[in-house]
């Protein structure tokens, strides 16, 4: 039986959308969605994954379905796992339902699974078909395949800016570039991350706290890079270091004793080798992330930040909130500094982009093209 085209897609569209409210709880890994059809495409079940160390989103639609299971067709977004985990291989369960068709958006490209759940399915005389809506899933699942092949952070880059370009006026002032609704955005955006990094110079100009109000699913590790240990000790991030996990990333150049009074005060502070112009190597930065398996990383700024992002193509995804204001001067800041491009570049930066107004402010977000 095949299923028309129109119904297919609207399936792995449906799975796609239930994979998403996975966002947040399941790192590190991947959100996905499952969907379990009759051969008319009547939905019998569906499910996500839900937590990390939960059940995988097969487990839970194959559960809502039952033993209607049998003859069904699976709708599924990744690749169903293989191997022992946290839970159970997903492709002996589907096996093991009698599920007589997969649809299958994306493969695993994880070193763990890589093909062997599709081989598997097949080998249990299931038909599989791979590819369905496979832009859409590969980029939901990006930055899990980003932590599990190149063992470092997915880094998305926020900024609020004017309509002219300009995060800050000539005198530094800042508050409030974005409307309201952006600034919920940020808190939505900051509250499914892993960790969300600044420089020092954003904590200077500004004593952020960079929580997430409401909290989200998880609770984000606050990074400051700050080469020379400078970080203030009555800053708001030391102080509420005892309550939300704060990491200072130094260079070996950094005062012992200030480095010392941090580690007294609740932050945990970690040395990393310089760059030429002596600030913390941020290859070694993201190697440490890695490391630690955080998943998503925020990076708000400021722009000399950003600007070293941009500079090493470690930016994966950008947030950037429009307000429809002009600020002008040639001294106002703007996004990203650093060497910059030698020329425009010929195609867009951006790999499809989304764009949303929030009331009269501008949403522009979406993976960076990576050349």
């Amino acid at each position: 039986m095949t299923f028309p085209q129109e119904i297919a897609q609207a399936t792995m569209r449906r799975a796609l959308e239930l994979a998403r409210r996975g966002l947040g709880s399941v790192e590190p890994n991947p959100a996905v969605g499952a969907v379990i059809v009759d051969d008319s495409g009547l939905m019998l079940g569906e499910g996500w994954h839900q937590k990390f160390g939960g059940p995988h989103a097969e487990i839970h639609a194959l559960s809502a379905t039952g033993d209607a299971a049998r003859g069904a067709t699976l709708f599924v977004t990744l690749e169903p796992c293989c191997h022992f985990g946290k839970t159970p291989p997903c492709s002996q369960a589907v096996i093991a339902a009698g599920i007589r068709r997969v649809f299958v958006a994306t493969r695993d490209p994880a070193p763990h699974v890589d093909g062997g759940g599709i081989s598997e399915l097949r080998n249990a005389g299931i038909d599989v078909e791979i590819g369905l809506l496979e832009r859409e899933a590969t980029q939901l699942v990006a930055p899990f395949v980003q932590l599990t092949t190149n063992h470092r952070p997915w880094f998305h880059a926020k900024w609020a800016m004017s309509l002219d370009g300009k995060i800050a006026a000539n005198t530094g002032d800042s508050r409030w570039i974005s409307n309201a609704a952006s600034r919920a955005v940020v808190h939505q955006l900051r509250g499914r991350m892993d960790a969300i990094l600044v420089g020092i110079g954003t904590v200077l100009a500004d004593d952020p706290m960079l929580t997430a109000r409401p909290a989200g699913p998880r609770t984000a590790l606050r990074i400051v890079v700050d080469s020379s240990a400078r970080l203030p000790l009555a800053s708001q991030l030391v102080q509420t270091a005892a309550q939300v996990p704060v990491l200072v990333i130094v260079t070996p150049a950094a005062p012992s004793e200030r480095c010392e009074a941090m580690r007294a005060a609740g932050v945990e502070v970690v040395v990393i080798e310089s760059d030429l112009d002596g600030h913390p190597a941020l290859e070694r930065v993201a190697e440490e992330l890695g490391r630690r398996w955080l998943t998503n990383v925020l990076v708000e700024g400021g722009s000399g930040i950003l600007g070293t992002f941009f500079d090493q193509k470690l930016i994966d995804e950008v947030h950037v909130f429009i307000a429809p204001k002009l600020v002008g001067g040639c001294g106002a800041m703007t996004p990203i500094s650093g060497r910059g491009l030698d020329s425009i570049p010929g195609k867009p930066s951006l790999d499809n982009p989304m764009i949303e107004i929030l009331d009269h402010d501008l949403y522009v977000h979406g993976h960076v093209c990576k050349v």
